[in-house]
This record gives structure tokens, C-alpha cells and sequence, in this order.
């Protein structure tokens, strides 16, 4: 009879009252193996034991362990529903993962740390190339500067902190009322520039108001185009592109100084032509404007051909004769003359490879450091020919001034390393500290005039630049001194800036005067005058960025507004003959230093830091920025 079949599991399986002992055990091991496979299935194969949902979560603690310091929100451990309906809510996944436990895109999270990790290397390996200057931009724009993949246009707000960056056009400041400020010197300049190219162009300077050409007797009889030369970097750091192409065109096509039949002055010669020739082919990298300076400066050499190899003041680029004035001392060298060419020369020789500037500019700094010097103090007179001091008159301003910015501003240009240069300055800083930096009743600090050991307490408007210069040295040479220095430096801008409020202009003389009834005012009708001078304004453009204290853009804007209210005329800008007399008579003279130097720091001053950064450029004593050895990479080009 055939046995009662069970079922178990969906099998026939022999009745419980048939199955034998050996059977039961066969059952047994059956059920076991199944048991055993099962368990070994899940422990063993990967794409078994876990769900989708559960590998985010095996991703998430990978990451964690990797890169703690990253924030990652804890996944669910399976996959979310969002949606008020249970039955139509949509499957999100986490972190790319598709619902066959695939990655369908990539992670993030570990894109950001291969991000950083790229990062670091970058910045630990990266070799900064030098930028490379277009000097002329498509469709007629402004210049460009291209460094690092990156256009740098003018009017362009770049925020870029490295160094190696040379921003030398736009530079906005990021407050709207300072752009607005900036815009109105941007305007003034306009004004000076088109009347000078409608009324006087190629001639030295504009007569504003008989719109005639004014040449001064410094550059002799010829007509030089001295503002077309002294505005050239200033129209390409404002932007006016279309003026500067206009103004570079006369400058390669029509300067010639081999013909001038007349003495020069090879100071003023050196300063606003060589330098300023110099800053442009810096700025462009154009080598045509460097051929330019070497070609006029090749004119000024004669000059040196002295006993002592102090350069005569004046030279006839045609006959290469020199000589001196015959009023300084008896036919001596000035110090602020023969003492401001230090910069230029020693950059015209490691641009043109001509060792001979440097050689020059050599044998005078030997001269100046082993004469000895009264109380360690330098007089403005030097004998060309017999090497000695002239007349025992010592000045800050007139006929000494640049003599002591060139020490510190050669020292600064080397790239830190002419230590001679450092130590003269430093010297003479100690002794004018001692000898001529005197305090009036009131407390303010001004630099007197010396004769013969005796003070004159008088401070020309010339010597207004030294507010900028002693802080400047305090804010590079780091010395025991500096401190000491930075607080003489914001003294002398405060009592400069006190003799412009004192006036009834709001623009300051051309000296002043400190005695018992009179602080801070001219004194003699001969020291009224106010010739559109920049000494003032260079020193707040310098304090501001040395300290970020608002009041120098205070101070500058207070100057804007007296240039446009007493030398604004139709047709450009005049001097003025009386400080004290709002309605005073005007000189009808547009000095060519207006746009080199005047605007040029006002613009600046309500610019941008980056804009001509001190930390790349010096200033010449013209105002044309020269670029710094090491720290500025326009200070060569490859000659094209």
C-alpha cells in the first residue's frame, strides 16, 4: 500500500509515521546545508548583503575617516521618500547613486577633496611667469595686462593679492564717493590735456589764457613737447587711450634734442624726458621709448667731462659744452641737480646694457661720501673743479631737496641692495633732524632753511615733499630711527597742509615763514605765489597709503576743489600770484608738472593701492614712476 505523502516547503516529503531513522538524518543535513549556504551568501557576497542606501552609508564613513575636517550630513541608511503621498513620492538617492547601486554621476564630496589636494600642490610648486603687456588692446581699448591667463583691463576692479600682479591702469577705489572724486581729477586732467593739444601742441607749455606756447628758460629756446613727454604715463594710468597713442606718435616721430642749439638744463632734462621716456617703456614694454631716453641721455654725458666728475648744470646738446649758472656760488653744481640722476641713469643702464650711466652717477655718489660735511649736513653749492663745498646754505626745498629723496628712493629702486645709498640717507636723516627740524609755539614741526649755521625758520613748499619721504624711510628701512621718523613725516604733511588753510585760496604759498607773530604764511610778496606746485598733495597720497588715515584724502580733496576754484580757467589751468587774494591775478602759465605730477597724485590718491603699488614703483622726483629692481617684473622687457 503506498505510503501518505506530506508537504513541506512546496515538497513531498514521506509521511511522519513512515519516515525511517537513516531518512530523518538525510532531512536533516539538508536542511542544514540550506541554512549554511544562506548565512555564507550573506556574509561573503558584497552585492547581497547590503542595499543601495546602505552603501552611501559605507561611502559617507569612508569620507569621514579620510577627511574628518569636511562636513557631511549623515545619509539615511536606505533610500528617502519625499512627497505627502506615500504611493506617488519620488525615490531620492544620495550622493549619485542610482537605484542599480551604481555611481550615475560623481561624488562631490570626494571631487572637493581631490579639489583641495590639487590645490596645495599648486600652490606649493607654482612658478609665477612673468606677465607679458599688450601694449595696445583690439578696437582701440585701453591697455591690457595679461598675467597668469588673466586680461587685466583698466576701469576693471581686479581682486588679486599677489604680488607679482602689476596693475597699472583702473585700480578703482571700492567706496562710490571716492570713484566720484577720482573721476573729477580724471576731468581736470581732460581739461588740461585738450586745451595744451589745441593751443600748444609740441611746444613745452600752454599759456591758458592768451592760448599761446610758454617755453621756459630751463629747456632752452626749442620746442620740446616737455608736457606732451612729462603727461605720457599719466594719460596711460588714467586710461586715455586714444590721447596716449596721439601723444606717443609726436614722441618717436618728433623729439629731437641733437639740434637744440641752446644750453638745457640736463637736471630737468634727465628728470622729466629721460624719466619720463624711461616709465613709459616700463609701463609698455616698448622698447622704442628706452632707444628715445638712451638717445637724449647719450646727448647729456658731456656734461660729466669735469675734474671732479661732477656734471655742469646746463649743456648745448649741439656743441656739447656745459657749464654752470653763474649766480649758484660763484659758478658751482647744485645739489639738488647733479644729486637727481641716480635713478634714472642706474635703470638707463640695466636697460640698454650701457655700464656708462651707472659709471657717471658712480663717480659722483663717491664724491658726496668722502667730502666731509658740516655737522654732517650737505650745503647746497659743490665746485665742480676744485671739489669743495660753495656757500654754507643747506635747504630741504630749493636747490637740496631731491638730493636726499634720490638716497632713499635708489636704495629702494636696487631692490634693498645698495647699502651705501641706505647709510647716506639714514646720516643725513639724523643730522636735518638735529639742525633744521624745528617745532613752532603752536606745535607745529616744520624743516627750516640753514645759512651759516644760522635758521632762517622758513619752509618752502618744495620741501613739503618730505613729509612723504620721512615716512616713506620709516616704512621701509625699519631702523631705530623709525618710529621717530614716520611721526616727523606725518608733522611736516599736517603744518604743509596748515599753510594751505591759512590762506584765504585754500592753496598754500610758495614758502613760509615761523616767528613770534606769524606761523605757517608767507611773509615777502615773492613768496605768495602758488605755480600749480605737487609737493603738498605727493605727501598725502603717501601718507594715505602708508597709514589708511582718512584725512589725507580729506586734505586732497580740500586741494581739488581750491585748483578748480582759483587756477580753473577756460582754457586749462593757471598759477596764481597771491594765496591771500581770492581774486588774485594769474601767471597765464600751465605748468607741464600739473599733469606729470599735481593730477597725478590726486588721482592716485583716490585710486586703489594696487594702482601703481609703492611696493613695485618709485617716483621720480617728476613723478614718473620708476619700477623696482626684484619686486616688479616690467622693471625689463624683451626688446621688441
Amino acid at each position: 500500500m503506498a505510503a501518505k505523502m506530506g508537504r513541506i516547503a512546496g515538497l513531498a516529503f514521506p509521511s511522519r509515521r513512515t519516515i525511517k531513522l537513516k531518512e530523518r538524518y538525510i532531512f536533516l543535513i539538508l536542511v542544514l546545508t540550506v541554512i549554511v549556504f544562506s548565512i555564507t551568501t550573506i556574509f561573503l557576497i558584497p552585492d547581497l548583503r547590503s542595499s543601495s542606501a546602505d552603501k552611501v552609508y559605507q561611502v559617507y564613513v569612508h569620507v569621514q575617516n579620510a577627511a574628518p575636517d569636511i562636513l557631511i550630513p549623515q545619509p539615511s541608511s536606505a533610500n528617502e521618500l519625499v512627497g505627502d503621498n506615500p504611493d506617488k513620492a519620488e525615490l531620492v538617492h544620495w550622493g549619485g547613486i542610482n537605484k542599480h547601486g551604481q555611481m550615475d554621476e560623481p561624488d562631490p564630496h570626494l571631487l572637493s577633496d581631490k579639489e583641495r589636494l590639487k590645490k596645495k600642490i599648486d600652490a606649493s610648486e607654482t612658478i609665477l611667469e612673468k606677465p607679458k603687456v599688450q601694449d595696445k588692446a583690439e578696437d582701440g581699448e585701453a591697455p591690457v595686462i595679461k598675467h597668469r591667463g588673466h586680461e587685466l583691463r583698466p576701469d576693471s576692479d581686479v581682486d588679486n593679492t599677489d604680488k607679482s600682479v602689476v596693475i597699472t591702469s583702473g585700480g578703482e577705489d571700492n567706496e562710490d564717493d571716492v570713484r566720484k572724486k577720482r573721476d573729477t581729477v580724471k576731468q581736470m586732467m581732460a581739461h588740461a590735456w585738450k586745451n595744451y593739444e589745441e593751443y600748444a601742441w609740441g611746444g613745452n607749455e600752454l599759456r591758458p589764457i592768451s592760448l599761446k606756447t610758454h617755453n621756459p628758460g630751463r629747456l632752452g629756446a626749442a620746442q620740446l613737447g616737455a608736457t606732451i613727454i612729462d603727461a605720457l604715463d599719466s594719460l596711460y594710468i588714467m586710461g586715455f587711450t586714444k590721447e596716449f597713442e596721439k601723444a606717443k606718435q609726436w614722441t618717436l616721430e618728433n623729439l629731437n634734442f641733437s639740434s637744440v642749439g641752446s644750453d638745457i638744463s640736463v637736471f630737468e632734462t634727465n628728470i622729466r624726458f629721460v624719466g619720463g621716456l624711461l616709465t613709459v617703456y616700463a609701463l609698455t614694454g616698448d622698447y622704442a621709448f628706452a632707444a628715445k631716453a638712451d638717445e637724449i641721455a647719450q646727448l647729456l654725458l658731456p656734461a660729466f667731462n669735469t675734474p671732479t666728475g661732477i656734471p655742469n648744470a646746463l649743456i648745448n646738446a649741439k656743441t656739447g659744452i656745459g657749464k654752470n649758472y653763474n649766480w649758484a656760488s660763484g659758478g658751482a653744481a647744485i645739489l639738488s641737480e647733479f644729486g637727481t640722476l641716480h635713478l634714472e641713469f642706474s635703470y638707463l643702464s640695466d636697460v640698454t646694457g650701457n655700464p656708462v650711466y651707472r659709471e657717471k652717477i658712480e663717480q659722483v655718489r663717491k664724491v658726496i661720501r668722502e667730502i666731509p660735511k658740516p655737522n654732517g649736513l650737505y650745503p647746497n653749492y659743490l665746485n665742480s673743479r676744485t671739489g669743495k663745498w660753495g656757500q654754507t646754505h643747506m635747504s630741504l626745498g630749493a636747490l637740496g631737496d631731491s638730493f636726499y629723496e634720490y638716497l632713499l628712493k635708489a636704495y629702494l629702486q636696487s631692490g634693498k641692495e645698495d647699502s651705501d645709498a641706505r647709510t647716506l640717507y639714514i646720516e643725513a636723516m639724523e643730522a636735518i633732524d638735529k639742525w633744521m627740524i624745528r617745532e613752532s609755539r603752536s606745535g607745529l614741526l616744520y624743516v627750516s632753511d640753514m645759512k651759516y649755521e644760522r635758521l632762517e625758520h622758513k619752509m618752502d613748499h618744495l620741501a613739503c615733499f618730505s613729509g612723504g619721504m620721512f615716512a616713506l624711510g620709516a616704512h621701509t628701512l625699519h631702523d631705530s630711527s623709525a618710529a621717530r621718523h614716520m611721526d616727523i613725516g606725518k608733522g611736516l604733511t599736517n603744518t604743509c597742509h596748515e599753510s594751505y588753510i591759512r590762506s584765504e585760496t585754500g592753496l598754500g604759498p610758495e614758502a613760509f615763514r615761523f616767528s613770534d607773530g606769524l606761523e605757517a604764511r608767507a611773509l615777502k610778496s615773492n613768496e605768495k605765489y602758488y605755480i600749480l606746485r605737487p609737493e603738498v598733495v605727493e605727501s598725502y597720497f603717501i601718507l594715505w597709503r602708508l597709514t589708511k588715515d582718512k584725512k589725507y584724502r580729506e586734505w586732497g580733496w580740500e586741494a581739488v576743489q581750491a585748483l578748480e576754484a582759483h587756477c580753473r580757467v577756460d582754457h586749462g589751468y593757471s598759477g596764481i600770484k597771491n594765496v591771500y587774494n581770492i581774486n588774485s591775478q594769474k601767471d597765464d602759465v600751465q605748468q607741464s608738472f600739473l599733469l606729470a605730477e599735481t593730477l597725478k597724485y590726486l588721482y592716485l590718491l583716490f585710486s586703489d593701492d594696487r594702482l601703481i603699488s609703492l611696493d613695485q614703483w618709485v617716483f621720480n622726483t617728476e613723478a614718473h614712476p620708476l619700477p623696482i629692481k626684484g619686486s616688479n617684473p616690467f622693471y625689463l622687457h624683451e626688446k621688441r
